[in-house]
């Protein structure tokens, strides 16, 4: 067959390449989306949005434990797992159709299949041979396969959130957010937990302060943690599966209905060939420009969790591919900024952090102000019975401006977004301070976790 032209052709139906879309069908370029599975991606398909369902029940759970606190009495709650997995199916059903509307909306023709190039500006997919001015790897990520003896057994997110008998007993291998936030979830419906973690740290790259905070109340509604553990093999024993490990310096094993794979995921880019598409990539890592460009071939661009150095989260994905619209349609002229982002692991409580942590502003050399705040006794912590409430605000001793925050409870999640806006936008500390907030509020605890000048 004849080889197609296209101004764009995008590897990938998530996030990330629907981001692409907007700025360069704006601009009249023609775009084809090659997508295998469902559009959307991971994130409303088999992630962030699929696992909320499943956490807003752990938050509702939570706050029945709570109950007696405010005097009200209730029976011990029953949760019918089967129909809280059917309730999460149903909420994210018309996802995927709902995007390949507004895709045909924008005139982006979506082709089903694997994509792999085939020279610097050609990728086939099935019988079709497509040639472009640009091409767009947006392929997202896949769970990281463990070199452990036994590590077919385990399971993933995809297979927690699909599976319609809660387990028993659960084992996470890797102590990342997906342990956190499944953890929490199983253990709040009496399923017995247990995470185990190759590094001192459970969630490395989040503040060691805050994730100690995180992992008390883990424990307190008794998920057990592990760190420093070397996982030697994973085998069937007794109708279950037996995680053999060693922890300082002996060999224990644990036995559950289930294993997870909690040790993150990878850019999904292996199958993509491209060494043909002349793309430098080393390791699954494909080398990037500040401009999210290939550094071998300009042609091609990268963005969503493909992209080695960024967070791999939704909102961040969409943010790329947006930036790489944007630098096909006018030149390189884009690149991301990371630093005012904020993230949050949907524990219950979470955790949400943005910016640097201290021992990174530390490491940096910064004169830095740390304003750490444990808040559980606060007058609105304890008006709500929280049970872990806590802060730490890292403050740049010389310009006064937010170079990191960090909350466990409070509503972190949502005041951590009104710090990014600090940091994105300079607003000092003492401008935050000043700052009249609605009372009461979580919000107007700001003032005194920023001390008061």
């Amino acid at each position: 067959m004849a080889t197609e032209q296209f101004d764009v052709v995008i590897l990938g139906g998530g996030n990330a390449g629907i981001g692409v879309t907007g700025p360069v069908r704006r601009a009249g370029m023609s775009v084809a989306m090659i997508e295998a599975d469902l559009l959307g991606g991971t994130c409303p398909n088999r992630g962030c949005t699929p696992k909320k369902v499943l956490v807003a029940a752990g938050h509702a759970l939570h706050e029945i434990e709570r109950a007696a606190v405010h005097h009200i009495t209730v029976g011990k709650p029953k949760l019918d797992w089967a129909a809280l997995i059917d309730r999460e199916k149903n909420l994210i059903k018309d996802i995927p159709a709902n995007l390949a509307r507004s895709m045909a909306k924008r005139n982006v023709e979506i082709i089903r299949g694997h994509a792999a190039f085939a020279a610097p500006n050609i990728v086939r997919v099935g019988d079709r041979t497509l040639e472009a001015r640009h091409i767009v790897i947006a392929t997202g990520s896949k769970p990281r396969l463990l070199p452990i003896p036994g590590a077919e057994l385990m399971i993933t997110s995809d297979e927690m959130l699909s599976e319609r008998d809660l387990p028993g007993s659960v084992i996470f291998v890797g102590g990342g957010v997906i342990s956190l936030e499944f953890g929490h979830v199983y253990a709040r419906t009496g399923s017995d937990v247990t995470i185990l973690e190759a590094l001192p740290q459970l969630l490395p790259a989040m503040d060691a302060d805050a994730v100690g905070h995180l992992q008390a109340e883990s424990e307190r509604i008794g998920i057990r943690v592990r760190t420093s553990v070397s996982v030697k093999r994973i085998e069937p024993a007794n109708g279950r599966l037996r995680v053999v490990f060693t922890c300082d310096g002996t060999e224990q094993a644990a036995e559950a209905d289930r294993v997870v794979n909690g040790a993150g995921r990878i850019a999904n880019v292996d199958a993509l060939n491209l060494a043909a598409g002349n793309v430098e990539h080393g390791n699954g890592r494909v080398a990037i420009d500040r401009h999210l460009r290939s550094t071998s071939n300009p042609a091609i661009h990268v963005c969503g969790d493909a992209v080695p150095t960024s967070p791999q989260l939704s909102p961040i994905a969409t943010y790329e591919g947006d930036i790489v619209g944007r630098n096909i349609v006018e030149g390189p002229k884009y690149s991301p900024d990371y630093a005012s982002m904020a993230t949050s692991v949907y524990t219950v409580p979470p955790l949400a952090s943005v910016g640097l942590t201290e021992a990174a502003a530390r490491q940096k050399g910064l004169a830095i102000d740390v304003h750490a705040n444990d808040m559980h006794g606060w007058l609105s912590a304890k008006t709500y019975a929280e049970t872990v409430a806590w802060s730490k605000i890292i403050v740049d001793r010389s310009s006064d401006r937010i170079l990191g925050a960090h909350f466990v409870g409070h509503a972190g999640q949502e005041l951590i977004n009104l710090f990014g806006l600090a940091m994105r936008f300079g607003l000092t500390a003492a401008q935050i301070r000043e700052n009249v907030y609605a009372y009461p509020t979580f919000s107007s605890d700001i003032k005194n976790m920023l001390g008061h000048g």
